[in-house]
């Protein structure tokens, strides 16, 4: 476990919350403290840091990996922040883009052909985790002149059949 000082600051708290509980229920201080001291890590670990993980839309943020992006699909969407941010595949070539992704999932609608189109490449990104996200995060390489022009990452309702 990686003691950080969010994680201390919590702990405090959580510590203060069920100090002030117990304290209700017995005046006396060296009781108080002493289940205190044992039930806050209960509480924290059991209670608190759960509910955190269910509410919150924390993910960890990963540096692309090729091995990686075609060996576990569901994880892209750790590495598409990377992705973005350092515009590592802005201005390469489709094959160098097929090289190093896979070949395309889907093409994009293009609306001024009326179909979809091969200079719009998709990729499925995985669900992010949460309690309540029903959202599938994808990414599309728009090409022109055969060089990658634009990434735009969005998200599809997921349907369950």
């Amino acid at each position: 476990m990686i003691i950080t000082p969010l994680f201390v600051v919590f702990l405090v708290v959580v510590f203060i919350l069920v100090w002030l509980f117990i304290n209700t229920i017995d005046k006396r201080k060296w009781l108080t403290f002493l289940i205190s001291l044992v039930l806050a890590p209960i509480v924290y670990f059991y209670l608190f840091y759960p509910m955190l993980n269910i509410f919150s839309s924390y993910h960890h943020q990963k540096y692309f990996n090729t091995e990686a992006w075609k060996e576990k699909p569901a994880l892209r969407y750790e590495m598409i922040g990377n992705i973005v941010d350092e515009s590592l595949f802005t201005g390469k070539t489709k094959s160098e883009v097929e090289m190093l992704l896979g070949k395309s999932e889907w093409f994009g609608w293009d609306d001024s052909i009326k179909a979809n189109s091969p200079e719009k490449w998709n990729y499925n990104l995985g669900i992010k985790p949460g309690a309540f996200n029903k959202m599938q995060e994808c990414v599309e390489f728009s090409f022109s002149n055969n060089r990658v022009n634009t990434i735009k990452q969005y998200q599809l309702k997921q349907k369950f059949e």
